[in-house]
């Protein structure tokens, strides 16, 4: 009667698993299950793990939009080492003095993999570590895979990361939410905000990129 009992209680727990299981597998957002089911975009990408491979990331980036650039030419520009405190808004700074916009997207999944179904690779942060240690690091999100929940960042040393979708948030949102896209002025995002695209074309005229930030208004207003 005993092991009935107790083979009772483990079909129970068993059921219940499998249950959570199944909630947890049917939890991603309506706007993420509009997306195609998986991207994974492609493009040059600098390994690296110094300066929270922000450098790395930028380069992979400029690269992506026909710049001829290594890491390494970046650092000097970036005032690195150094400048470790200033690096995000150092390479925002560097990224309009080669004419891109810097387009800020929102803190949530569903935006940032929009772009990236879009065909745009996301710069991001994330915390990367464990509770007794972690850093925040810089990486490319450029993948996704709806039905395992899971995207692909390129980051550090390693072309190909998966993180889980809610493992990624997690990281994401511990590091502040901060993902942008760097565009070629001509080259608006998916669902842009006008309002923001605008802001972006104004903080490019002010870098001394006047003739790009004209480009990227006249791109807007002929969407």
């Amino acid at each position: 009667m005993l092991r009935v009992f107790i083979q009772m209680i483990g079909a129970a727990l068993l059921a219940g698993s499998l249950a959570g299981l199944a909630g947890c597998a049917g939890s991603v957002s309506p706007d993420i299950k509009r997306l195609p089911e998986r991207v994974e975009l492609s493009g040059t990408f600098y390994r690296g793990q110094t300066n929270q491979s922000g450098p790395q990331v930028l380069a992979s980036l400029l690269s992506q939009q026909g710049i001829s650039i290594t890491p390494g030419l970046l650092e000097k520009p970036l005032h690195l080492p150094g400048a470790e405190a200033q690096l995000q808004q150092n390479m925002l700074n560097l990224a309009r003095e080669y004419g891109l916009v810097v387009y800020p997207l929102d803190d949530s999944l569903p935006a940032l993999l929009a772009q990236v179904a879009a065909g745009y690779p996301v710069m991001v942060r994330f915390t990367e570590g464990s509770a007794f240690w972690a850093e925040p690091r810089y990486a490319i999100l450029s993948g996704y895979n709806t039905q395992k929940q899971t995207v692909l960042l390129r980051a550090g040393m390693n072309r190909r990361t998966l993180m889980s979708f809610s493992s990624f948030e997690s990281a994401f949102k511990g590091a502040g939410g901060w993902a942008v896209l760097v565009q070629k002025p001509d080259q608006l995002p998916a669902n842009v905000d006008q309002q923001r695209w605008l802001k972006a074309a104004n903080d490019l005229a002010q870098a001394g990129q006047e003739q790009a930030a004209a480009r990227a208004k006249k791109a807007l207003a002929a969407q």
